[in-house]
């Protein structure tokens, strides 16, 4: 009877030291769980954010101003447009090889 009581305290302390190990390894992961998923979020701000940036750099007339200040680009207008055709064709026309 005592090597019974023996044996059934020995088991009933590894399965409580078991089930701290347990419960302490879930708490761990769950905080690992929650650390994760608020990088993800701070991920997902940043991403809309920097798609909100990229939208607005890419308005038309910020890329006109640009093109204007930084390249010294001009609108195309039929004043400086050049016309060219090749010789023994009509304009428009053109000619298979």
């Amino acid at each position: 009877m005592l090597r019974l009581n023996l044996t059934l305290l020995v088991s009933l302390l590894a399965s409580a030291l078991y089930l701290v190990q347990v419960q302490y390894e879930s708490r761990r992961l769950y905080a690992e769980v929650e650390r994760a998923q608020n990088e993800a979020r701070k991920l997902e701000i940043e991403h809309e954010r920097l798609q909100v940036e990229k939208r607005a750099q890419a308005t038309p007339a910020r890329v006109e101003k640009l093109a204007k200040e930084q390249l010294h680009m001009k609108p195309a207008t039929p004043a400086i447009t050049q016309y060219v055709t090749l010789k023994g064709t009509a304009a428009g026309v053109e000619v298979a090889p």
